[in-house]
């Protein structure tokens, strides 16, 4: 999406939500809408660099790899200090 390109998305806000947003956007001296396109953007964001850590810390672990490490660990109860 270009930035002259803009959609219109009907959005259902509970009304405490809507007017804490309302408050916030105006205390950073944005409109509602401003604000709400920012809070949208920091949230993709957020998600997209969790997803990417993520990824490159799994590396080329494939699922079950650990049960075989989990299956060499020896089977004893814990340490009295680790006991919750």
């Amino acid at each position: 999406m270009t930035q002259a390109q803009r959609y219109k998305y009907p959005l259902h806000l509970p009304q405490s939500l809507k007017e804490t947003a309302a408050r916030m956007a105006q205390e950073d001296g944005v409109s509602l809408n401003q604000w709400i396109v920012a809070a949208v953007a920091q949230k993709i964001g957020a998600m997209q660099t969790a997803d990417d850590f993520l990824k490159a810390r799994a590396g080329n672990a494939r699922r079950g790899s650990l049960t075989g490490l989990l299956d060499k660990a020896p089977d004893v109860p814990p340490a009295p200090e680790d006991a919750v």
